[in-house]
């Protein structure tokens, strides 16, 4: 991915952001005691929540999180950085603390994505995330949104073991799309323990690129900004465009929105710890209802 960026390091600029300023939680609240509360939450859940492809679950962060930013300047660059950190750390999520480590988020500013991710087309594909086809890698390839992000998923069976999700079908097993190289084969992931209700596989995050239009974005505050890149980091959210129906730092960029705040919420904060403590083995409804049940106890408990 590094030599995709290198090829285009004249497209990656700063945008030159608004004076960074302290993100704010707003006071919203809910109640949580009731059973029609309750089924907020969960709506909530079900419009945010992206199940993959490959096994119906709700990805998350197995592995340590690695971010770097590249097209900023240094201070906005460190300040991005250290804020998606935090918000991993406050979520649950492991975080890889090594100076040196891989990045598996990749944060680009750029004044053209859309070569940017012809780019990724040409040399980077599985960067895309799950396709069955080239026709599905080329729509995936086109930029719509002024920020965006293409997420790569796993499937990691009972033993451990680690497949990168692809859409192409090898006998019995998955033809597995290594992002470092040429795509390879792997043995399926069929390793489970027969249970229904927790079977023991998992779908985690292999590798996230989230590209932000500078153009688009020029004059944009620096803390809302990093946190709105935070959630991407974090979660694969089922649509960026809809306006949630509680308050959340996703509602910033989405369109004809008239409740959006200005820095994480508690309800988005609550819902990245529920991830991060939801059983991986369970159903993707059973890990909804996990999310919701964890969101209801931790706004509960802030009151």
């Amino acid at each position: 991915m590094m030599k995709a960026l290198a090829a285009l390091g004249i497209a990656v600029a700063a945008i030159a952001p608004a004076p960074a300023t302290s993100a704010q939680t707003p006071s919203e609240s809910v109640t949580v005691t009731g059973i029609k509360s309750r089924e907020v939450l969960h709506n909530f859940t079900k419009a945010f929540a992206t199940p993959t492809q490959l096994t119906g679950k709700i990805a998350r962060w197995e592995r340590g999180v690695c971010p770097v930013v590249v097209g900023q300047n240094p201070h906005f660059t460190a300040f991005v950085t250290q804020r998606v950190k935090y918000i991993a750390l406050a979520a649950g999520a492991p975080v890889n603390t090594e100076t040196s480590c891989e990045p598996n988020v990749e944060i680009v500013f750029t004044t053209a994505p859309q070569a940017l991710l012809d780019n990724v087309r040409k040399n980077d594909p599985n960067y895309l995330g799950y396709a069955t086809s080239n026709a599905q890698q080329d729509t995936l390839a086109i930029v719509t949104r002024p920020i965006q992000a293409w997420y790569t998923t796993e499937t990691v069976d009972l033993n451990g073991g680690r497949s990168v999700d692809s859409g192409i079908p090898l006998g019995e097993g998955i033809k597995v799309g290594n992002p470092y190289g040429a795509p390879v084969y792997a043995r399926a992931v069929a390793r489970s323990n027969g249970n229904h209700i927790d079977d023991g596989i998992h779908s985690g995050f292999n590798h996230i690129l989230i590209v932000i239009d500078s153009h688009r974005l020029a004059g944009q505050k620096i803390a809302p900004l990093a946190d709105y890149i935070s959630m991407l980091a974090l979660t694969q959210l089922n649509s960026l465009d809809a306006c949630q129906q509680l308050p959340s730092v996703v509602n910033m960029l989405a369109a004809t929105c008239d409740h959006a705040v200005d820095g994480l919420t508690q309800f988005d904060l609550a819902y990245l710890q529920g991830l991060y403590r939801m059983s991986a083995g369970r159903s993707g409804v059973l890990q909804r209802d996990d999310i919701a049940d964890a969101m209801a106890d931790t706004i509960a408990k802030a009151k």
